[in-house]
């Protein structure tokens, strides 16, 4: 399974709904960095050196940061926010499970229309 790291922005419940997907998850309050005002180039670093896939809903951003890195990263997830959290772990499940390899890989996961 996945290694995630959650920004801030991520809701517990979905964390635990893709804990229960048999993800390993670590939130940004578990690593201490929530409500810091982490920039955003550190939180794709810290992700990246802790061989995580990014998680966040800021989504331009994180595109930015994408498309422009200078370094490796192990991958980014972007979501758009879907209240319901077991759909959207299901999606996140079905889209990191679909490719072989993570590194360097933006998915974005969207609320179903």
């Amino acid at each position: 399974m996945a290694r995630f790291y959650s920004n801030e922005n991520i809701a517990a419940q979905l964390v635990l709904e893709l804990r229960r997907l048999g993800h390993d998850v670590l939130t940004s309050l578990d690593a201490g960095n929530a409500n810091a005002a982490v920039p955003d180039d550190v939180v794709l670093a810290f992700a990246a050196g802790q061989g995580r896939i990014l998680l966040s809903h800021n989504r331009l951003h994180f595109l930015r940061l994408h498309r422009t890195r200078t370094a490796d990263h192990a991958g980014i997830v972007l979501c758009t926010f879907d209240p319901d959290n077991a759909g959207l772990a299901a999606r996140i499940n079905l889209a990191v499970t679909n490719l072989s390899e993570m590194k360097n890989e933006l998915v974005r996961v969207n609320r179903p229309g």
